[in-house]
């Protein structure tokens, strides 16, 4: 190690939450770019956490009202220029889950227009996509709780 140069560290895996009853999904992703969606699969298996990807806001409204209108926890949506096919949020969206849903976007880290038209239409908040993976295993683990543990 040279002097004056801190070592190199990985930052800490949060730990997996408990195997158990993982029925039903609280976390939703809006993102068909397969290296993002592999990336958040894998994350999500290695922590005991499910994710469901839906294409459409009608494809997650349809998917509370089979569970009994559990809320989501998170919703995460990828936001870049029109190469996607991941749809916007509804700004509606917001209003219909009420609190206990967040909504995180994120999108290239050049793209500021962006940013502040996914503030616009509800996202809680957006994140350029490296920051977003790097704190992807903190937001699934919190998000994926089961409710009683997801509120200590």
């Amino acid at each position: 190690m040279r002097p004056g140069f801190a070592p190199a560290y990985a930052p800490l895996e949060p730990e997996p939450l408990p195997q158990g009853d993982n029925g039903n999904s609280r976390i939703f992703a809006f993102v068909d770019d397969l290296f993002f969606q592999a990336k958040i699969q894998e994350t999500a298996r290695k922590l005991n956490v499910k994710v469901e990807f839906v294409k459409t806001e009608k494809d997650l409204l349809d998917h509370m009202k089979l569970n009994g209108e559990e809320k989501p926890s998170l919703i995460i949506f990828r936001h870049e220029q029109r190469q996607c096919q991941a749809p916007d949020p509804d700004p509606k969206l917001k209003t219909k889950l009420k609190k206990g849903t967040s909504i995180i976007g994120f999108l290239s880290h050049v793209q500021g227009d962006l940013k502040m038209k996914a503030h616009e239409v509800g996202c809680d908040m957006v994140l350029p996509r490296s920051a977003f993976s790097q704190n992807l295993p903190q937001l699934l683990r919190r998000h994926g709780a089961p409710e009683a543990e997801a509120t200590n």
